[in-house]
């Protein structure tokens, strides 16, 4: 929330005019858009197979065949489905890293799970493995918690899951 406070006299000069009208030019449309509209989120939307909120109620960690990689599976139960085929109630999303016993392995700007997180998550489907992937790394997932001010649901950034469906839904529907 930004608040301007602007006293206008009857003597503003035009550097007073210039100066207001830069900062309302460029920093204002930042300051208003930026709390309910990402950018990124158009291109996800558009390049994402899946799009949903749901609560994260498994995780299983696993070697890969040649015990080089861990990969962890996380089992989201879907509350609602922006975007893709509706083929039940949950869905599994693998990603690298994880922990086995003492081994740990961790990969930056790659998406963690945790159980019982609530996310709103752009997936793509990996026809090879037949399994689904976040995309975007880190940058397709958004966890969502609840604003203790606000009762609304938020992702961590801020940002309100309602905000953030519409403008998905907006992309989506500019798609077709």
């Amino acid at each position: 929330y930004t608040h301007i406070n602007i006293k206008l006299g009857a003597k503003m000069n035009r550097l007073s005019i210039f100066i207001l009208l830069l900062f309302t030019l460029t920093v204002l449309p930042f300051t208003l858009s930026a709390r309910d509209k990402i950018p990124a989120i158009d291109k996800l939307s558009k390049n994402a197979d899946v799009i949903l909120t749901g609560k994260v109620t498994k995780k299983l960690s696993a070697w890969n065949a040649n015990k080089t990689r861990i990969y962890t599976k996380a089992t989201l139960k879907v509350d609602d489905l922006l975007k893709g085929p509706n083929n039940g109630s949950t869905i599994d999303v693998v990603y690298p890293g994880g922990e086995i016993g003492e081994v740990g392995e961790l990969y930056t700007h790659m998406p963690r799970f945790t159980e019982e997180e609530e996310v709103l998550v752009f997936l793509k489907k990996d026809h090879k493995k037949n399994e689904f992937k976040v995309l975007n790394g880190e940058d397709g997932k958004f966890t969502v918690i609840r604003d203790d001010k606000t009762k609304q649901k938020v992702t961590s950034s801020n940002v309100r899951i309602e905000a953030l469906k519409k403008q998905i839904k907006e992309a989506i529907n500019t798609q077709k």
